[in-house]
């Protein structure tokens, strides 16, 4: 991993998920923790040009109090979102340096790619903006985060060997999800000898909360650590990794995280077999068997989401109630923000169950999905 190893702490603060007070960042409290986040010897904030109000925060908590040379600040370019042309994405870029007031970002990231999202950054030549303003000084290293298949991600590292990084959602319960293939995404970057960054290692703060089977094994294994822990040190345990990205939205998630991470040890042998339990034990909860290859996507006259509906159904059959509206925020990104129509539009034809390999009942299932989200 070379210099970018060396740079990095095992650890980073994601700032997507900040505290609110009134349903405004708590810029007093951010400030706190930034302070706690850089005692514990840690220099790595994660924020992006789409995060409300966050690069506006860090600037208040971070860049306005602290010397330029004692962190490292990364944001990212959603060329897909609200750009109309390349001067539209460009744009995206000054208002980042104005928000942040930061002279330069050490780690600039083209924001989500994978699927519809990627030709956007083709199409308005960002590979080459990031190129020029690395050259200019005002980008230290060039990556990009990816949500999609190990294929896509094997075909963009194959066109874009500028790629520094490469920023992956990576956590044990979804290591073998066929929705998010985590394992497979990181395999890519591994063979491209990439450094990974992960995202999602505590899956938004699911796996902090996890399923009672699994909630019973690490209490077993350990009833001091937390169940956000083991997640987290999973993540971090595994080559390659240079770093591991919690959004932490209090100041006692903070310290929790900073408890295990400030002296971090890798997963022990022993440890990797209750993981491995937790892992069997989330696989166990009966969930629509939806490997996202999309075939009925191919063939449904009303162009319903029907993978995209079948991984926000699982979401709330894993995580219950408590984790309703992460599931519902699943569901919209995945349906209406991919332009496609809600599971109550199914006229029951029947051409979907026709190509599924998984012979899922999806009629029956899109009826469930209906009555649990709209």
């Amino acid at each position: 991993m070379g210099y970018l190893g060396e740079e990095i702490g095992k650890f980073g603060f994601g700032l997507m998920r900040l505290p609110k007070k009134d349903d405004v960042i708590d810029v007093e409290q951010v400030k706190q923790m930034v302070d706690r986040f850089l005692e514990a010897g840690f220099t790595y904030f994660d924020t992006a040009w789409a995060y409300a109000g966050s690069e506006d925060a860090i600037r208040q908590a971070l860049v306005e109090r602290y010397p330029r040379e004692r962190y490292q600040l990364a944001t990212k370019n959603a060329a897909w979102k609200d750009c109309k042309n390349r001067e539209d994405a460009v744009a995206q870029f000054e208002l980042s340096l104005e928000r942040t007031g930061a002279g330069y970002f050490d780690f600039y990231l083209l924001h989500n790619l994978g699927k519809e999202r990627t030709k956007y950054f083709d199409d308005y030549d960002m590979w080459n903006f990031v190129r020029e303003k690395k050259a200019e000084g005002k980008i230290r290293h060039i990556g990009f985060s990816f949500h999609s298949t190990p294929e896509e991600l094997d075909a963009i590292l194959n066109a874009h060997p500028e790629a520094e990084f490469v920023q992956l959602q990576i956590n044990y319960a979804d290591w073998d999800n066929p929705a998010i293939q985590s394992r497979g995404c990181y395999e890519v970057a591994r063979k491209h000898g990439k450094p990974i960054i992960i995202m999602e290692p505590v899956k938004g703060g699911m796996l902090a909360n996890p399923p009672e089977p699994v909630k019973d094994i690490f209490k077993e294994a350990d009833a001091n650590a937390s169940c956000a822990s083991w997640a987290i040190r999973f993540a971090a345990s595994l080559d390659g990794v240079i770093t591991v990205l919690s959004g932490m939205s209090n100041v006692e998630q903070m310290e929790d995280n900073l408890s295990y991470m400030k002296d971090f040890h890798g997963v022990s042998a022993q440890e990797k077999e209750v993981l491995d339990r937790a892992q069997k034990a989330l696989r166990a909860i009966p969930m629509i068997p939806c490997t996202t290859c999309n075939y009925c996507a191919g063939v449904c006259p009303k162009n319903i989401g029907i993978s995209g509906s079948f991984t926000a159904m699982n979401m709330l059959l894993m995580y219950g109630d408590q984790n309703a509206e992460a599931a519902k925020g699943e569901m919209q990104w995945r349906v209406g923000g991919h332009g496609l129509q809600t599971a109550d539009q199914c006229i029951k034809c029947g051409k979907c169950e026709q190509v599924c390999p998984q012979h899922i009942h999806i009629r029956d299932e899109l009826e469930k999905v209906a009555k649990a989200f709209l």
